[in-house]
């Protein structure tokens, strides 16, 4: 494999990848309104030569090159959160903003890193292998563009394996890496606790049974599961997680992290403000190392003191997901977004280690804004520097591989343009280099993971 020849190429189309990823972000595509986004990717996957280019029923776009019967799919989200408050851009948000190589490289707008560069440079990637004749015998090569990400991660690759039955050999994920190969993240969940209570006049809180009083502790409780060590007495907390005599997945959970939850929203019931509150309820967000699961969260706040002390009128419960995709199809599922780890060693592993090699040596690329130490835009923090970071890690959020991964078992491994720091921030950027390494990389892939049978 010549793997100039593959650089060569990816930049050559840095011009084309640029204006395509403007041409997405020039709209919004939140969660669920998505449509232009995924119109625009098709064409490109038309203009390009891909051999197959549709939606599915739920509003993924698809794009296939090569004939194979087995499928390497590269994933990308391609819908964004929202701008948030609009005086904290110093810059149109869709219009956006570019830079050239000189002066940084920069690509400014809402979905630059998180994520819709990742579809760009599966699509420029899938090319270069059409060109140079790199898809191995046997395969073809899927590139998706997934919707709903932002508001249920993997929902829709539960969509793509159960309802269109396409189910690849494996996944690169195109999520931001920060020039880094990720092989795994912490799982969440999304979790509800509600407190009965009985209201009565204000003046005499006596005669009633405050919910609010009740949550209260249990909120205490709660805050101590995430803050306490794991040798506590009265709380073990999270952090038991990450010991051998507690979870046999102690080693894959020190990689990730360990587990935390936190209260993120609060409700409550009351006839008046006169009254004492009669329920009270709040959402916990709950992020799982490995060796964890979603039995064992439920029933580790089931289990603490305050929740055993006020008994039938506790529940804790999971939430569901049941809002429609752009195309009006409901898909619902569970808000329990598994934890998955790939092994360092995989066959997986070793092929996208191999392909980063081949093109750029064993050490993330830093981008050029971070050689400057400074953008117009984005904050400079020399803590997120790439040099020095071990090339092969873990991310910090959680993606779609909760489901390719977590739920199913397909092998997932993560390499994208972008940064995690610019992940739901004002002032987005991603980098022009990040996006040519990236379909460089990717374009090497398959022909690496055939050498590494």
């Amino acid at each position: 494999m010549d793997f100039a020849k593959i650089k060569e190429l990816a930049q050559r189309y840095e011009k084309d990848m640029t204006a395509f990823l403007r041409a997405i972000v020039k709209n919004p595509g939140e969660s669920c309104d998505e449509e232009k986004h995924v119109t625009t990717i098709k064409k490109e996957m038309e203009k390009v030569g891909f051999d197959e280019a549709f939606f599915d029923p739920q509003g993924n776009v698809i794009g296939f090159m090569g004939k194979g019967d087995k499928i390497i799919a590269f994933d990308a989200h391609i819908d964004t959160v929202g701008i948030g408050n609009r005086a904290n851009w110093k810059f149109d948000p869709y219009e956006g903003y570019e830079t050239d190589m000189n002066n940084g490289g920069e690509i400014g707008g809402r979905g630059t890193s998180d994520q819709c560069g990742g579809i760009v440079s599966g699509v420029y990637a899938a090319k270069i292998m059409k060109e140079l004749n790199l898809i191995p015998e046997g395969y073809k090569i899927m590139v998706v563009g997934t919707v709903q990400e932002e508001d249920c991660d993997g929902l829709c690759w539960q969509y793509i394996i159960n309802e269109d039955k396409i189910r690849p050999e494996f996944v690169v994920s195109t999520e931001p890496t920060d020039g880094g190969i990720y092989r795994g993240q912490r799982g969440r969940m999304e979790i509800r606790v509600d407190v009965k209570g009985v209201s009565c006049h204000g003046s005499a809180p006596e005669r009633g049974d405050n919910a609010i009083y009740k949550m209260a502790d249990i909120l205490q409780d709660i805050r101590a599961l995430n803050e306490n060590p794991a040798n506590d007495p009265h709380i073990p907390g999270l952090a038991k997680m990450l010991e051998e005599k507690f979870n046999p997945k102690w080693e894959e959970a020190r990689f990730l992290g360990r587990g935390t939850v936190t209260c993120s929203q609060i409700f409550y019931t009351s006839p008046s403000r006169c009254a004492v509150a009669d329920s009270c309820s709040v959402s916990l967000d709950r992020r799982m190392t490995d060796g964890e699961t979603w039995e064992s969260c439920l029933q580790e706040i089931r289990d603490l003191p305050a929740c055993k002390k006020y008994g039938d009128d506790v529940k804790v419960s999971m939430y569901n997901y049941d809002t429609p995709s752009w195309t009006k199809l409901k898909y619902e599922i569970e808000c329990y977004f598994p934890t998955w780890v790939i092994p360092k060693d995989h066959r997986v592993t070793r092929a996208l280690e191999a392909a980063h090699k081949g093109c750029y040596g064993d050490k993330r690329l830093e981008c050029p804004a971070e050689v400057k130490g400074k953008s117009e835009y984005a904050p400079y923090d020399p803590k997120l520097k790439r040099e020095g970071r071990p090339l092969t890690d873990k991310w910090t959020f959680s993606t779609n591989g909760v489901s390719i991964m977590g739920r199913n078992g397909i092998p997932c491994i993560g390499f994208g343009p972008g940064a995690e720091s610019q992940a739901h921030a004002p002032n987005e950027i991603t980098w022009k280099q990040d996006l040519i390494t990236c379909a460089a990389v990717l374009a090497a892939v398959p022909a690496c993971y055939e050498a590494e049978k």
